[in-house]
Formats: structure tokens, sequence, C-alpha cells
């Protein structure tokens, strides 16, 4: 059997934990390629960095390091106002990264992951394939509150408020994340690496939807309706659907609290239930949906996606 061993076109010098402008060296080497080209990216993830600090010391005081080192290098940098400081001081050496974060950061940059390579000092190679071109999002926030460009009615872009559960860039590897782990049934999807511990649980008690309140006062949303999703999530629905949700103002809390469908396509089966219902009695529709969804929530403990 002939062994097929993957054409690489660029080595990454160093760490991508040490570029000062991740983003940018990474524009670069899209540049560098053809389409289709490789590249072969290295980082330091955030995991292999923990699990080292946790073996080097013992306890208790590993703990007391690693939440030293988690506040100052995962969470000061994320701060506005003070982020400025932390890359003037370190200059952009040892950054750290999830590894769900370099992989959105390469999906944003125009690059799709081919293999990636795991070594036992909690460093990842990463081969990925020029796909197309950089995405340059002026109003990208990386902080705690998040602004998102979600899909509105008429299908204009709106701009949603929430509090970060996922690692940056995430939003940039929601298919790739769809189509390697599958939906979970729940409005979200099986083992979705992306969501960090924090996040998980903000989510188990709908703390990170309260930012969305803003929304529901300016008239961006209403309390119960279709989830505002993204343009690539968006673009997943069926052609036909698409029209007819753009038709809808979106809501705080969505039809799948109700349903919990198990599937994709139970997922915009069970909103078009939903819209074909609110479309003939939009007050009672709504005042039905409402009642199961709380009791979902507060009984059944049905969490945030």
């Amino acid at each position: 059997m002939e062994i097929v061993v993957p054409r690489i076109d660029i080595t990454g010098p160093e760490l991508l934990n040490h570029q000062r402008w991740v983003n940018k060296y990474l524009e670069d080497m899209n540049r560098r390629l053809p389409p289709g080209g490789t590249f072969m990216v290295q980082v330091d993830t955030a995991a292999g960095r923990k699990e080292r600090i946790l073996a080097r010391w013992p306890r208790p005081l590993n703990t007391l390091i690693y939440t030293v080192d988690y506040l100052t290098h995962r969470v000061w940098p994320k701060l506005p106002g003070l982020r400025g400081l932390y890359f003037a001081m370190t200059k952009g050496r040892d950054r750290v990264m999830s590894e769900m974060e370099v992989i959105g950061r390469l999906y944003a940059c125009g690059f799709r992951l081919l293999e990636t390579g795991h070594a036992g000092d909690g460093r990842v190679s990463m081969l990925v394939e020029k796909t197309g071109e950089p995405a340059f999002d002026p109003h990208a926030t990386y902080g705690p509150l998040i602004r998102l460009r979600r899909v509105g009615k008429g299908g204009k872009m709106i701009t949603v408020y929430k509090f970060r559960t996922m690692s940056p860039y995430s939003e940039y590897i929601q298919a790739y994340i769809h189509e390697r782990n599958g939906y979970d049934g729940e409005g979200g999807y099986v083992d979705d690496t992306r969501i960090t511990t924090a996040g998980a649980f903000m989510r188990r008690y709908w703390l990170d939807e309260l930012p969305m309140v803003w929304n529901l006062i300016k008239g961006d949303l209403k309390l119960f309706g279709v989830r505002p999703v993204s343009r690539p999530y968006f673009n997943m629905f069926p052609p036909a659907f698409q029209e007819y949700r753009k038709q809808f103002l979106p809501g705080l809390i969505p039809p799948i609290v109700v349903d919990r469908p198990d599937t994709f396509e139970d997922i915009w089966l069970s909103e078009k239930k939903y819209l074909d219902a609110y479309a003939k009695a939009p007050l009672r529709t709504d005042l039905r949906y409402c009642w199961k969804a709380i009791w979902n929530i507060v009984v059944r403990r049905v969490r945030s996606s």
C-alpha cells in the first residue's frame, strides 16, 4: 500500500504564540500561497500549558500558579482599555490560545484544516489549505461582552449583544463543527469544544443572554421567536425557508426550547411550525410557546445554546 505524504508549501518558522499580530501573519501566508496551497503552523495550546503548570508544581501551589497565569495571559489581554498595556509589555510573545481559537483564526484568514498532529508537550501542528481570501471584520470583538452580526427581519444584518461563552473566532468554524460533530438535539453541537468552562456555566443558567435584553428594548428582537443566527448558519437552511424566515422578527427565546429537535432538519421544521402558527394567530401562539418554554427552562433545565 502506497503511503501518501501531504504536500507542504510553507512551514511556519516558529510557534504561532510568538507572533505579535497573529491574523496579519496568517493573512500574509494567505497572500503568499496560491489557491489550494498548504501551510503548516505550530501552536502551544492553552490546554497543554495548563497541563505543564499543574504537573510541575505540587498541590495546592499548582492551582494558585495556574490561576495567576490564567488571569494574566487569558483574561487581561481581553479586557478593553488594558489589552494594549499587556501587548506593549509582552510584545505579543508567549500568547495563550486554545486549539479552537487557532482553528477559528485560520478559517477567518482563508484556510481550512486538513490534518492535526499532537505532541506530548501540548503542542499541536496543523496542516491547512488556502480556500479563499481572509475575512476582514471591522466589528469583531473578542472581550467578555461581544457584538454578533445576525440576520434580522427582512434579511437585514443586526448587531446583538451577548456575554462570550466560546473561544474567539468560533463563528468562523460553525460549519466545521457541524460537519465534524453533528447536532446535539438542544440547539448546539455534540462535544462542542468551542465552549469555554465559564461559558458552559453561563449557558446553564441563561446568563449569556442577558445583554440581549437591550436588543429587545431597541426592537431588534421580540420576546419569543426564531433565533437570530449568523449568516453562515442562515445559509445552511433550505433557500425557500430562508426567504420565509426573513419575513419575521427574530426572538430572544426560540422554538427549539419548546420542541427540542434532534437534527438540524428538525430545527428549521420546528421554526417553520412556529412561524406558520404565528402568522395565523400571533398573540395566542406566543403566549402558548412562552409558557412551554418557561416550563422547559425551569423544570427540565433546558440550557441556552
